[in-house]
């Protein structure tokens, strides 16, 4: 009859133990996927800031395609706006809206802006969510 006991405890102290580790791994997932979705995104909108150097490089051809391409990055900075809860990574992302609002004013003043410091911008958010 002693055997029976000692599954039972057996049985217990493992359930105790999944209940303490369980929330544990609740929050590491939840902090992992947070981390790749702010990944995916830099990656993104490193492929969108290309984007719009490849449109106004071909401006003549598809006036429209830099427009799309402003509006491609600024739905990336909706998509991380939600996931940051990291201080570096909201001046990251202060900054590189900043940069995505003065290629939005040069575009609207049918210039060409200033692509150098919205690359920056994108590679400071990269590194921040890659660590």
């Amino acid at each position: 009859m002693q055997q029976p006991l000692s599954i039972n405890r057996t049985t217990a102290l493992a359930v105790a133990a999944l209940v303490l580790i369980l929330p544990l791994s609740v929050i590491s997932c939840s902090a992992a996927e947070k981390a790749l979705s702010c990944a995916n995104t830099a990656v993104q909108i490193t492929s969108h800031v290309a984007q719009l150097g490849e449109a106004f490089n071909n401006a003549d051809q598809d006036p429209a395609a830099a427009g799309q391409a402003l509006q491609n990055l600024k739905g990336d900075m909706d998509k991380l706006g939600r996931n940051s809860g990291d201080a570096e990574l909201g001046k990251a992302i202060d900054d590189l809206q900043a940069q995505i609002d003065n290629a939005q004013k040069a575009v609207d003043g049918h210039q060409v802006p200033d692509l150098a410091p919205l690359g920056s911008a994108a590679a400071r958010v990269s590194k921040v969510c890659t660590g």
